[in-house]
């Protein structure tokens, strides 16, 4: 598995990451408190140290990805944070998006996509900007095994915090 994640990262390392609603929410609830990932219901499953080993994953691309429809997720699911902490992160993600390359596709064109129905909105826009551009970065089984399907390159995070990814 380390070598397939290698071998993904290097050919993606110019090209780009695009990170999925999760991923993203692990990133900006563990730059405003690594502590709080495993105690907010949105980030629980997630450990202080996937957010180490998520912040170096990130440094090692030139360019991360997203879309509005992942940012308005992520936005939502921060908002249900207590305060400080929400309005901290609100603030981490004002900050974070100027380090994003922000793509959008009008939904009248996402909704036309294969699968909409069984993955919705967020999801087949990330199958039509990642497709034959950026590698994938999800925690999402379902999402990563369709992508991998059509030939989306695609890394599961769960599989990363299992074998590590240096």
């Amino acid at each position: 598995m380390k070598h397939i994640v290698r071998s993904l990262f290097q050919k993606y390392k110019q090209k780009g990451i695009l990170i999925d609603t999760n991923i993203l929410l692990l990133w900006f609830v563990g730059t405003v408190n690594r502590e709080r990932i495993s105690r907010f219901n949105r980030t629980e499953k997630f450990l202080p140290e996937d957010y180490d080993s998520l912040v170096q994953i990130l440094s090692y691309f030139a360019k991360i990805v997203t879309t509005p429809n992942i940012l308005t997720e992520v936005n939502s699911l921060a908002n249900q944070l207590g305060e400080p902490e929400r309005s901290q992160c609100l603030f981490v993600l004002a900050r974070g998006v100027a380090r994003l390359s922000e793509f959008y596709l009008e939904s009248q064109e996402v909704v036309k996509t294969e699968n909409f129905t069984k993955f919705g909105l967020t999801d087949c826009g990330i199958v039509n900007i990642a497709k034959n551009q950026y590698l994938v970065l999800t925690d999402d089984f379902k999402l990563a095994n369709y992508l991998q399907k059509i030939g989306i390159d695609t890394i599961n995070f769960n599989n990363i915090r299992i074998y590590g990814w240096k």
